[in-house]
Formats: C-alpha cells, sequence, structure tokens
C-alpha cells in the first residue's frame, strides 16, 4: 500500500534510465553530477565501504566524480543505478545493478549510516526489484553479503532472498578476502510475495 508498483507494460522496452520510483518515504532517480559530494561524504566511512566489494577506503570526491562519469541514459537495466533520496533530507544512499560473474546481474545497495535502522533500505531496494523485474525478462537476481553484515541480511530476508552458498570475495575498502554470504531471488518468489 502507497509503494510504487511500476506497470510492466509501460516500462518493458522503454529506455531503463529514464524511470524515477516513488515510494511512500523515498524517492529513486537517476545519479546525477551534482550527487558527487554527498556521494563521497557517506562512503568515506569505513562502516558504510566496509560492507562493500567495490568501493575503496578512503573514498574521495574524484571516485564519486568518476564512478557518476560511468552513468548514461542508455545503459541496460542490469547496469542501471538509483540514488535514494529521502524528501527534504537529500541523497541517503543508492541502488543498483552490475553484471557479475558468470554474466548474472547482481543487485547492490548501500545506505549512508544517518539513516540506518529506519527501514530505508527494504523499502528502496523493494521498488528497484519491482522495477527491475518488470522491465526484464530475469528468472532471478543474485546478491549476498559479507558474513559480519547482519543488517543486510536481514534486508535480503524480508525481500525473499534465500542463501544459496559461501564464497570468498576481495573487499577493496578492507583490502582482504572476506566471508561472503551468496544469496539469490528468483522471479517466481517475487511474483508469489505480491500476491
Amino acid at each position: 500500500m502507497g509503494r510504487h508498483r511500476p506497470d510492466p507494460r509501460r516500462l518493458r522496452g522503454a529506455f531503463p534510465m529514464k524511470a524515477t520510483l516513488n515510494t511512500e518515504r523515498l524517492i529513486l532517480r537517476l545519479p546525477e553530477v551534482g550527487d558527487a559530494e554527498r556521494i563521497a561524504f557517506y562512503l568515506n566511512n569505513l562502516a558504510v565501504s566496509g560492507n562493500l566489494a567495490r568501493v575503496p577506503h578512503p573514498y574521495f570526491l574524484g571516485d564519486a566524480k568518476a564512478w557518476l562519469r560511468t552513468r548514461r541514459d542508455d545503459l541496460p537495466p542490469e547496469e542501471t543505478n538509483f540514488t535514494i533520496e529521502v524528501p527534504g533530507q537529500g541523497l541517503a544512499g543508492a541502488v543498483g545493478y552490475h553484471i557479475g560473474l558468470g554474466g548474472q546481474p547482481v543487485i547492490g545497495y548501500w545506505l549512508g549510516q544517518p539513516f540506518w535502522g529506519r527501514g530505508y533500505m527494504t523499502e528502496a531496494a523493494r521498488a528497484a526489484l519491482d522495477w527491475y523485474f518488470a522491465v526484464t525478462d530475469a528468472d532471478r537476481i543474485l546478491s549476498g553479503v559479507f558474513e559480519f553484515n547482519i543488517a543486510s541480511l536481514n534486508v535480503q530476508k524480508k525481500l525473499g532472498f534465500t542463501e544459496i552458498g559461501r564464497s570468498s570475495m576481495h573487499c577493496l575498502a578492507r583490502n582482504a578476502e572476506v566471508r561472503h554470504i551468496d544469496t539469490e531471488l528468483t522471479r517466481k518468489a517475487w511474483i508469489g510475495q505480491q500476491r
């Protein structure tokens, strides 16, 4: 109730990067050049970047600007990213997709530490998954968390992700191999929980 439910007939075949998603408390929109300072501020915190595989620490303004230059209007859904904006407070984090090992789509996300514990990440990821399954024919989406990141694992459980294995993954911010819980969400499971 009150959350954005994309209409697949309207979105399929549309340019994926044109989407803006509105939830009860959040706006998910395309990254913009002006987001660089807030992205750098929140990601230059090991409590945040240390939970992510592909983000360095320290994280500089130049890192944010370089990432923003990779965002284009013609990217496929599997490479689309949304910033998470809290109305009246500005950018709080991001959620998006990339192609992982084996060519499988992976969802990843982060939230600035001042916004933790409010349910924002679950709300944002739910909208991003609604969008993704509406604009693609993908039968599943992969994700995962470092073993110590219980909060993120709880978000994934709420969304219907299930554990499919354990692995080791390099964490750039920690400059170390870290034990990882591998997860997936199938289209069938996603549709089933929407009923």
